[in-house]
């Protein structure tokens, strides 16, 4: 069992940054691959990165791509998505999630939510 609550999110100008994290609970963080995940209103929940629980693979969406950095830190149960430049698009709320096995970016395959933390990027 994983229990995950992201915090740093907020509101930023365009071209700003921002680094969200998320804190898991339990032993075997280590041996999770985690994801970040977005969904903006009216729209389904889109996948952003992910990371295996070693970090050694990464992927991440064409749309943030470049401007994105997913880490991971096993010593401290903490993943983070560093973010810049930052669009009006990217505006969302953000999620990270928990799997075993295999780093997918589908959203369903994901077992472990966390409560999501709000994005705004103005223009």
């Amino acid at each position: 069992q994983v229990q995950l609550v992201e915090a740093g999110g907020g509101l930023v100008q365009a071209g700003g940054s921002l680094r969200p994290s998320c804190a898991a609970s339990g032993r075997t963080f280590s041996s999770y691959v985690m994801g970040w995940f977005r969904q903006a209103p009216g729209k389904g929940r889109e996948f952003v990165a992910a990371i295996s629980w070693r970090g050694g693979t990464i992927y991440y969406s064409d749309s943030v791509k470049g401007r994105f950095t997913i880490s991971r830190d096993n010593a401290k149960n903490t993943v983070a998505l560093q973010m810049k430049s930052l669009k009006p698009d990217d505006t969302a709320v953000y999620y990270c999630a928990a799997r075993t096995w295999a780093v997918t970016t589908t959203p369903s395959e994901y077992t472990y939510w966390g409560q999501g933390t709000q994005v705004t990027v103005s223009s």
